[in-house]
């Protein structure tokens, strides 16, 4: 055929970094702390759930928001968790829809929100997707930094992205890769900006739970935001079973309907045996959300020691399951290139971050040093890796 096969506005959107790590790890048989999936499953009782569910019939399709007592849950953990922020529950009837993870939440409130043409802002460096799904809507992606070493949100930078074309901000808080938990000075910014300009905003908000340093804020609860923005999460994170493919999105019943119109022709429905999982899942007592997270935090602690010893210079996260790091100590420039010799140096799969910033001068300047190491795995996986990384110093 003459004409390109892929659709021009996927241009540079191959195949996914983490597929070709994942790869390079399968074929080498490094240790993969590139992709963020556990080692380990989730809590027993959870998964036996499933099993249940199984059995007792849940292998037709679920309603297309999502069963209901999934949405109640969903609505419930919340209020739970956020309620003492601004004392309003989402209606578990008109307020939440249950998704295919985040990733199908990202990509149908884009192409339900953002028509050709429209700018979407979006903090750098960006989880993959974003790019994909900006692009798929006719999006026009403009990005804004995150430096090191603070990887602080540049308020100045932000308000100078906003243009008369910006339809919607994109935030990810706790943010993959970086680690960075936005504070409750830089979310009133984004809020007070968001009004201003009338702005619609989304909120991957997958690592809630996994706040190390700061206090998780969700935007959706500050002064203005409730009816402008659409909350996502999703099961993945919290309750390691990633596979399983569970998300939602929260927000009012407008902006749920816009959502659902295009969810409905993306997959439909999915997990009909997951959902009563979740359910029990999200109704988990504090103490396993409390355990789940001092767990993460010590093996974050064990790998940016085992970092730290092998030479590179290290950001300590703030939250998520990440550890960003600059590689230029070791004598290296370009991260890409970096990952794809480590295995052969040392038996150890990354990512590299330049992957996630927009390919210009100022952006690739930034992310071209930096590289990702993720720490759900078991601590004597991760013991492994250290002593395997030591080797490069």
């Amino acid at each position: 055929m003459g004409r390109p096969l892929l659709n021009r506005r996927l241009d540079g959107l191959g195949t996914t970094i983490f597929a070709e790590m994942s790869a390079l790890a399968a074929t080498t048989g490094a240790i993969n702390l590139g992709q963020g999936f556990p080692d380990t499953d989730g809590p027993e009782e959870i998964r036996e759930a499933v099993v249940a569910a199984l059995r007792d019939g849940h292998n037709q399709y679920p309603p297309g928001p999502g069963i209901p007592d999934l949405r109640h849950a969903i609505a419930e953990h919340r209020q739970r968790f956020y309620g003492h922020l601004d004392g309003r529950a989402y209606d578990p009837d008109t307020e939440v829809l249950v998704t295919t993870g985040a990733t199908e939440a990202i990509a149908a409130a884009l192409l339900a929100l953002v028509e050709p043409g429209d700018e979407v802002v979006a903090l750098e460096p960006y989880y993959d997707s974003y790019a994909a799904c900006i692009a798929m809507a006719g999006g026009v992606r403009v990005g804004v930094p995150l430096r090191p070493p603070t990887f602080d949100l540049d308020i100045d930078a932000l308000r100078a992205a906003i243009t008369p074309r910006t339809r919607l901000l994109m935030l990810n808080t706790p943010h993959n890769p970086t680690g960075k938990v936005l504070t409750r000075e830089e979310l009133t910014a984004v809020a007070q900006l968001a009004v201003e300009h009338d702005l619609l905003v989304i909120t991957d908000e997958v690592y809630e739970h996994l706040v190390f340093d700061g206090e998780h804020i969700p935007l959706a609860t500050l002064p203005g935001m409730r009816e402008r923005t659409v909350t996502i999460s999703s099961a993945g994170k919290t309750f390691s079973f990633t596979g399983w493919k569970i998300g939602w999105v929260c927000a009012t019943p407008e902006l749920v309907a816009a959502v659902r119109t295009t969810k409905q022709f993306l997959t439909y429905v999915s997990g009909g045996p997951f959902q009563p999982a979740v359910a029990r899942a999200l109704r988990l007592p504090d103490s396993y959300y409390e355990g789940f997270a001092a767990d993460m935090r010590a093996k974050r602690d064990v790998l940016v020691s085992g970092l730290e010893a092998a030479g590179l210079t290290v950001y300590r996260p703030q939250g998520t399951y990440f550890v960003t790091t600059d590689i230029t100590p070791l004598g290296f420039d370009d991260g890409l290139d970096f990952c794809r010799k480590l295995p052969e140096l040392c038996g150890v799969v990354a990512v590299p971050e330049k992957v996630f910033f927009d390919d210009t001068p100022e952006s690739q300047k930034i992310g071209r040093p930096l590289v990702r190491f993720a720490f759900c795995k078991r601590e004597v996986v991760l013991r492994e890796a250290a002593e395997r990384l030591a080797t490069l110093h």
